[in-house]
Order: C-alpha cells, then structure tokens, then sequence
C-alpha cells in the first residue's frame, strides 16, 4: 500500500496561494501516487497515454477547455508546449489550486516552467522516499547495510521487488531510454561507463576532465551528461562553502547521487553483506545522509541551503546546512565506534568560525553508523537511524 508523503503538506499548503503547482523528480520517485491521493477529487489525466498526448498537442485549447473545472496532468514534459495555452487559461480563469502537474524533469520541461508559468506556479522536488518515509512500510529495511543496499524508490517497497531485480530495470528502461533521448547519445557503452564513473566517485570533488579521459568523451560532453543527470534528480552537486574565512577553500563541488540503491547498483554491489568491506562505504554513507538531508529539506518546502567545506591544509567537513545565522555542520562516518578522530574536522571548523568578526551560531553534528545518540565535545552524536528525526529545517526552533 502507498504511504503518506511528508511532502504532501506543503503540496497542499501551496495550492491555496497558486493556480497552477507543479510537482518534479526522478521518475519511479511516486510524483503520480502523491497527486492522486492529495487531490482524489480532481480528474486525472497522463499525457503518458499515447491517444491523450495527441489530443493535448493538436488541440490544446479544446484539452484544456475539457478539463475547465481543473485536473491533475501527468507528465507533462510529454507536451511541453501546452503549457503556453495553460500559461493564457490560468490567467484567466485564476482560481488557486486549479491545475496540479507532474513531470520527470528534463531541460525542456523546466524551461517551459519558467518561461510560461513564471509567477504562476509553486514548484516542488519529490525525491525518492526519505528515511522517515520508508520506515512507514511493513517491509522497511532495519540494518544500516539494508537500508543502503534497497535505496529509497517506493515500487521496491509497494511491490517487494528485490532490489537486485528492480535496479536493473531502471537502469534499462530509464536512463538508458530516457536520459539518452534527451541527450541524444548514440554510444550506449559510453553512456552505460559514464554512469558507473559517476558512482565510483561519489562523495568526491567533481572532476570533469578526469570523468572525461577515463570514458573517452570530449570535456563539453561530460559537462552535458553530468547536467541532465542533475537535472534529472539522479545525482547532484554539492556546493563548496563561500564564507570570509582565514584559509584558502577548495571550490569545486561534490558529486552525490541522490538514491543509495541506484549507486550500490551502478557500483556492481549485489547483496547488503558487500557493503561491509567495499572501499567506497564511507562514500556512500556520506552520499546517503547528504541526500537525507536533502531530502527532508525539500520534503518541507525548503532551499536546499547544503554545502561542504574543505581547505587547502586538510580540513574537512561533509556537509553544512545554512538556516540563516545558523549552521548545521555535519560530519559522516560509517563505522560503528566513535572514535576521538571522527570529531577533528568540526573542530577546526568551529575554531575558524569563531574566528570571524560576525561568527555564526554553530552546531556541530556527527552521523555515524552505530545505535547510540551521544552528546561529546559539544557535538550531537547521531545515530544512523535517528537521521530522519533530527530538525534540519528549523521547524523546532522556529515553532518555540
């Protein structure tokens, strides 16, 4: 059975202050489940089925005029010219909450959204389920290595399709289809080798040249496969932190990808027990929290505000969260044992921040992977499953 999204508030919230909201992700993220059950009552129409599509394109003042009263369109991006009729349809019949849109994203689809409905609509990210999501399941992995393994998309958990056989189906019938489309690729094991560099740098700084060389694509080519596989949802790229501090910074970003289950499986790791001693389980630990993080941001209607920090003499902190004067400063690591080193980076962070003239409220933040919540040297010790239950927005503070 489908589970109730944390989204589903904002959605809701969002179609009594717009005419039009629109609601973007991966595909297989549940954008369709989402819509139908937050607006039951509104007909629903997917510009998938081939007959509709046609009708949509040819006539699009007559779709439209059909569905006066409002309706939820799904997939959109299959006709994305008819949003310059909806753009003149809304202006003047404009009710809020009246036309509800889903759409995997691609450049056209967001282009079209910003051109036509500028003003217009409210624009939501649906990303695959947060961990609190997840947990709503009968079927919701317990163990941390489980957890990575299975990753997040809903038709594992609604169906209980083993992830060893769902990944692969995705891969096929969705990057390797769609993404390629869009991009016009003709070289499907250049494609299918680009995808797998990705993954094995995950957690790292983007290297776009390097990525490049080792698939045997031109720099320009890279730069686009990479872009639409953000623009996707797929994968997506961390800023480096911009602050007045003492040290040269690194500016280059960070690659994550944003569901744990399609890295696992682009990395050829095919049972949870592999997780165990893989050279890249810090990465995707790192990855995984990132996108939690994420996640639970964007589930709320919130900016992403995510970045990391990394210096030139070593120092390093995974991930920091900017809720105005305040940062979230987010140290990761997959070990089950607290060690005295895991704290070092946060507090060579803390110390350079407190070195400003006007320094930021700071709190340190250490996500590991064992069971315990700790509080040592002014850091909040985390456990791996109490990362959905911590406040990365500022609800809590800014209810009290």
């Amino acid at each position: 059975m489908p589970v109730k999204r944390t989204i589903q508030a904002k959605l809701s919230e969002l179609s009594r202050h717009f005419p039009v909201v629109t609601v973007t992700g991966p595909r297989q993220s549940g954008k369709t489940t989402l819509c139908k059950m937050a607006f039951a009552s509104k007909p629903f129409t997917s510009l998938e089925n081939p007959d509709v599509r046609e009708y949509a394109r040819t006539d699009p003042r007559g779709f439209l005029r059909e569905h006066a009263s409002g309706a939820v369109l799904d997939e959109v991006q299959r006709v994305p010219e008819l949003l310059s009729y909806l753009q003149t349809d809304v202006d003047e019949h404009p009710e809020m909450g009246r036309f509800i849109l889903t759409g995997s994203a691609n450049f056209a689809l967001l282009d079209k959204v910003s051109q036509s409905l500028a003003g217009r609509t409210a624009v939501l990210n649906l990303y695959p389920l947060g961990f609190e999501e997840l947990n709503l399941f009968d079927n919701a992995p317990g163990d941390l290595f489980e957890v990575l393994f299975s990753g997040a998309f809903p038709a594992v958990f609604d169906r209980g399709t083993a992830p060893a056989d769902w990944y692969p189906s995705y891969v096929s019938t969705y990057l390797e289809r769609d993404v390629r489309q869009i991009l016009n690729v003709g070289d499907l094991v250049a494609f299918q080798t680009f995808l797998r560099l990705c993954a094995g740098r995950t957690g790292q700084l983007v290297n776009l040249s390097a990525l490049a060389s080792d698939c045997g694509i031109t720099h320009g080519t890279a730069r686009s496969w990479l872009s639409v596989l953000e623009t996707s949802f797929l994968v997506f790229r961390l800023p480096a932190f911009r602050a007045n501090v003492t040290r040269r910074l690194v500016k280059t970003p960070k690659l994550h990808f944003s569901d744990s289950g399609l890295l696992c499986y682009l990395l050829d790791i095919r049972n949870p027990g592999q997780l165990r001693t893989h050279p890249l389980r810090g990465a995707i630990f790192e990855s995984w929290v990132t996108s939690e993080i994420l996640k639970a941001r964007a589930n709320r209607g919130f900016q992403s505000s995510l970045s990391f920090y990394r210096d030139r003499k070593g120092c390093e902190v995974d991930v920091l969260v900017s809720r105005g004067n305040e940062i979230i400063a987010v140290e990761t690591k997959s070990g089950e044992t607290v060690a005295r080193d895991f704290f070092s980076g946060l507090e060579l962070f803390s110390s350079l921040i407190a070195s400003k003239s006007r320094p930021a409220d700071l709190t340190k933040v250490l996500v590991y992977g064992g069971r315990s919540k700790q509080e040592r040297s002014e850091t909040v010790v985390l456990p791996w499953s109490d990362v959905a239950g911590y406040d990365w927005v500022g609800e809590d503070r800014d209810s009290s």
